[in-house]
């Protein structure tokens, strides 16, 4: 198993390099996005900024809270899709047919689809993950450490739930629109305290749009250090991301072929 996850990591690793090279092929887009992405996660801490200028408590969660909330997603999020960017691209690659070149790879499938392609504007948001949180949070090496490891379990949870609402299009045809909905609705219920919801919301927030393992859970784990909350946070990741493995390999018997003729190196 221990070797198996190396050659997997491995083969990440390739994918990203590979990746990136193309990127940097058309360095003023690449540039230009990554820059977009961070001025724009930028102004919503600006916002935060002058709300708390005028109200200095939210329900119990201060500025610092707000902040780590916004950069652990970015963090996060900007892992995910800029490692394995396919996973927004996958409802359509489905209902288009586009998976064929994918099942001749000598490995499993999802791997290698969704390290296929990289998603640039993505690594502007993990920059600035990684930036606001050292920039205002200024954490101990301890808070830090916490901050890289969750980081990475939120990459997973994103993943696991990019799989799990792109794989809709193998029982529903195209639901491109209705994925994008769907991870939209998840990112934008993640970037406010959960404080703010009650009742029946809330429970959606670990169920349907399972914002309470993308930014909630890592976020208490930070202010508290606790590592039950880890262990929670973790936990939940790992079962979008199961749940969305069990969706994409459940669909795939239905997939039918585009016949495209393709090939990836």
């Amino acid at each position: 198993m221990i070797g198996s996850l190396g050659s997997y990591l491995k083969l990440a690793a390739t994918y990203v390099r590979f990746n990136f090279r193309a990127q940097l092929e058309y360095r003023g887009a690449f540039f230009s996005q990554v820059a977009s992405m961070f001025i724009n996660d930028g102004a919503w801490v600006v916002f935060w900024l002058l709300f708390f200028k005028r109200f200095p408590v939210l329900h119990g969660w201060s500025l610092t809270d707000v902040i780590a909330l916004w950069a652990i997603l970015t963090a996060g999020f900007g892992l995910a899709y800029g490692i394995m960017g396919n996973a927004i691209q996958l409802a359509g690659c489905i209902a288009q047919g586009e998976i064929d070149a994918w099942l001749l790879q000598p490995r499993a499938v999802l791997p290698h689809l969704l390290l296929g392609r990289s998603a640039p504007s993505a690594w502007g948001d993990a920059l600035f993950g990684y930036i606001v949180y050292l920039g205002f949070v200024r954490p101990d090496w301890q808070r830090m450490a916490a901050f890289i490891l969750l980081s990475l379990a939120v990459g997973v949870a994103f993943i696991g739930f990019g799989v799990l609402a792109g794989s809709l299009s193998f029982f529903l045809g195209n639901a491109g629109a209705l994925a994008d909905q769907w991870r939209n609705t998840l990112i934008s219920f993640s970037t406010y305290p959960p404080t703010l919801f009650q009742g029946a919301v809330k429970i959606l927030l670990y169920t349907v749009i399972p914002a309470g393992f993308v930014s909630y859970l890592p976020v208490e784990t930070l202010r508290s250090m606790s590592p039950i909350y880890a262990l929670l946070s973790i936990g939940g990741a790992l079962c979008l991301l199961g749940a969305g493995a069990g969706a994409f390999y459940m669909g795939l018997r239905r997939y039918e072929s585009g016949n495209l003729v393709s090939m990836k190196g």
